[in-house]
């Protein structure tokens, strides 16, 4: 099996998550399990997030639902905090070649 990839079932009992909440997360789309030979894998690229899910709803008590909509609106702050600092660095350009401008 590829390097990248972690057994679900290994990943729950080492954790302590019921499998059946790592179901409901691909069910709702939030994470992407892939099955080979009838065995559920991971991609360790995935256990950021998942680890996150498993707070909130562990921790928080966020059900799937809400974890759904949290992620969502991390991510949209997400894209909009780079749009932001794109537009920052976009003045800070701006502003130098006006100052050099009336420096002339």
């Amino acid at each position: 099996m590829q390097a990248d990839l972690i057994i679900v079932r290994e990943y729950c009992q080492k954790s302590h998550v019921d499998p059946s909440f790592i179901i409901s997360l691909e069910e709702d789309g939030l994470i992407d399990i892939q099955v080979v030979d009838g065995e559920r894998y991971l991609s360790i690229s995935q256990l950021r997030d998942l680890e996150r899910f498993v707070h909130w709803h562990e921790d928080l008590s966020v059900n799937i639902e809400g974890i759904g909509v949290i992620h969502e609106l991390m991510g949209r702050m997400h894209d909009m905090q780079q749009e932001l600092d794109q537009l920052r660095r976009e003045v800070r350009v701006f502003r130098s070649h006006y100052l050099n401008y009336l420096d002339e």
